[in-house]
């Protein structure tokens, strides 16, 4: 084994010693290695789908990373100087140092948005970024003590100034905080972002310890809130509170971080050393998707927010301990409302997807008149069962005592969700009433039950059938598994609570079942015979040639909300 590959083991097995009981690393997995071929790897961005991006400062290039075949390519070869990158909206956006400005990549070349005068003595040159949900970015000039605000029509103005050596910048999950990393002093600063480009209230969060070595440097946030960043040594990770969760140790001086992979539970971390990954307990935040519509090749369908909806994005729908829950709401503008509601449940085995994964269909029931709620709730990694269905319970909770605010009808609450946020949906509309499955994230005083519910290829029985029998040959392979924390051999009681067809009663709500023809269209023939037999509203809608997620594809998509739009309007009362 090579010195440096000795090394990382070393220092790896000694993080997990030092910190088996903080769950928020994934002691299991060893901090690895990716590539280590650069002058200096700086700040990296997820795009979503199935790329990082990281420039080499040193070596003047821009660097495209893809887990799923384990390459490492020139994306650019002579990107210049850049400090950092973010991808937000469907862009990647550039902190170009070497030229003192900001930029956005338009395929391969570099587009300045907006930056600041080459020849300033002493130079004003741009450190690190972050884009905020509607498109606006901030930016450190680290030399003047300064944070940049350029609204989404390019315009500049200083949002924090007087703060010591800025480098590092994130927003929180919500958008409503930004932290700053104070290199120098290795302090993080907090600010109340009272309106885009607007900061007021800054105060020290947290501070690294005192030795000699400079370096509060890069920084990222996960969905629950948690701050990372880039000390002298290692990652630094303090809940939203400012408490200190975890320190992750790298071989080599870390400068930054971001989450990425398919399920957002690898940290991505670049420094003198390379690129690195390290598993984690926890999800990062996915981008927000692209404006622009979709082409006439694209098999997915568009995510654009038309001019007849006002979005509400990452709205706190609820907290639990420091932990905010967030959704996207979508409001018609046409009509006075009050106008029914549908919660939208994202799938993904209960461990891993996200809200905007459904922002194409939350925005087509709204274009029909729907006011539409994609709730991010917590998953396996982050927390057990039963905390997710407790979380979509609480988004209909908020929706009902916030329902002037939204436009919304309280009695018209109805929700619709896909494979695991199918079972999250089913079990929603049959148990509203068993008090293990609600929590105090807030709004107690309001009922979480449901008028109509749409199930797209979730399983309704975990007790029997396909999900008991994974469980019990799978293992820790086994969603179920993971999600519920035991085996169903080990814990039947909680399989019997999550089981949704056990708790089918005469009170549940008209339910109506999607599948495609090549999924499985007779997984929910128990669950539809007992409903009948309790005289519940119930069917089958069965599209021909499609898979499993045939409901976020075109042709089928279109199809389908038409489906859901008749259902709504016939049993959402």
């Amino acid at each position: 084994m090579k010195p440096l590959a000795l090394l990382l083991l070393a220092l790896t097995m000694l993080s997990n010693q030092v910190h088996a009981e903080d769950s928020i690393v994934d002691t299991s997995s060893a901090l690895e290695t990716i590539a280590s071929d650069f002058g200096l790897a700086d700040g990296p961005a997820w795009d979503g789908g199935g790329s990082l991006y990281f420039p080499d400062v040193k070596g003047g290039k821009l660097y495209r990373y893809s887990p799923r075949t384990g390459k490492v390519s020139v994306f650019l070869d002579d990107a210049g100087r850049i400090s950092a990158s973010y991808f937000n909206h469907g862009k990647l956006f550039l902190s170009d140092n070497g030229n003192s400005q900001i930029c956005v990549l338009s395929g391969k070349t570099k587009t300045p948005i907006a930056g600041q005068p080459a020849d300033a003595k002493p130079p004003r040159k741009p450190n690190d970024l972050v884009v905020d949900q509607q498109g606006g970015i901030y930016y450190t000039l680290t030399g003047s003590g300064e944070v940049i605000w350029i609204s989404p029509e390019g315009k500049q103005s200083v949002a924090v100034k007087d703060i010591k050596t800025p480098n590092g910048l994130i927003l929180s999950p919500d958008g409503k905080t930004l932290y700053v990393a104070a290199y120098v002093p290795k302090e993080i600063w907090a600010y109340d972002v009272a309106s885009p480009g607007v900061i007021q209230n800054g105060r020290l969060f947290a501070k690294m310890d005192s030795g000699p070595d400079k370096g509060a440097d890069g920084m990222t946030v996960d969905r629950a809130g948690n701050v990372y960043c880039a000390g002298p040594a290692d990652i630094w990770i303090w809940n939203p509170a400012g408490k200190l969760l975890a320190k992750i140790p790298t071989p080599t001086r870390p400068i930054n971080c971001a989450f990425g992979d398919s399920d957002m539970r690898s940290l991505y971390i670049t420094g003198f050393g390379g690129l690195y990954r390290q598993r984690m307990n926890a999800y990062g935040c996915m981008p927000e998707p692209a404006v622009s519509a979709t082409d006439s090749k694209s098999k997915r369908p568009a995510t654009t927010v038309p001019e007849t909806i006002t979005p509400h994005l990452n709205v706190v729908y609820g907290q639990t301990g420091t932990r905010k829950l967030l959704a996207d709401i979508f409001v018609p503008k046409a009509g006075k409302g009050p106008f029914p509601a549908i919660v939208v449940v994202h799938g993904g085995g209960w461990m891993k997807g996200d809200k905007t994964k459904f922002r194409a269909l939350a925005v087509a029931l709204s274009e029909r008149g729907y006011v539409t709620m994609a709730v991010g709730y917590r998953l396996g990694h982050e927390a057990k069962f039963p905390a997710g269905i407790q979380d979509c319970n609480a988004a209909v909770r908020f929706l009902r005592a916030e329902a002037k605010q939204y436009h919304v009808n309280p009695e018209q609450i109805g929700a619709v969700g896909g494979s695991a946020g199918g079972h999250l949906v089913g079990l929603m509309a049959a148990a509203a009433d068993e008090k293990q499955l609600q929590d105090d994230a807030g709004y107690t005083d309001q009922t979480s039950r449901l008028q109509a519910a749409i199930v797209m290829a979730g399983p309704m029985e975990m007790a029997s059938g396909t999900v008991a029998e994974r469980s019990r040959k799978s293992g820790d392979k086994s969603y179920s598994n993971q999600w519920l924390g035991k085996s169903i051999d080990e814990a039947p009681e909680l399989y019997k609570l999550s089981d949704v067809y056990l708790h089918f009663n005469k009170q549940t709500p008209p339910l109506l079942f999607m599948t495609g023809e090549f999924d499985n269209p007779d997984r929910n023939v128990p669950s539809r015979e007992k409903l009948k037999l309790l005289g519940v509203t119930t069917g089958i809608k069965v599209y021909p040639k499609g898979k499993h997620g045939c409901w976020n594809q075109l042709p089928w998509f279109n199809d389908m909300v038409e489906d859901m739009d008749q259902f709504f309007q016939q049993n959402l009362k």
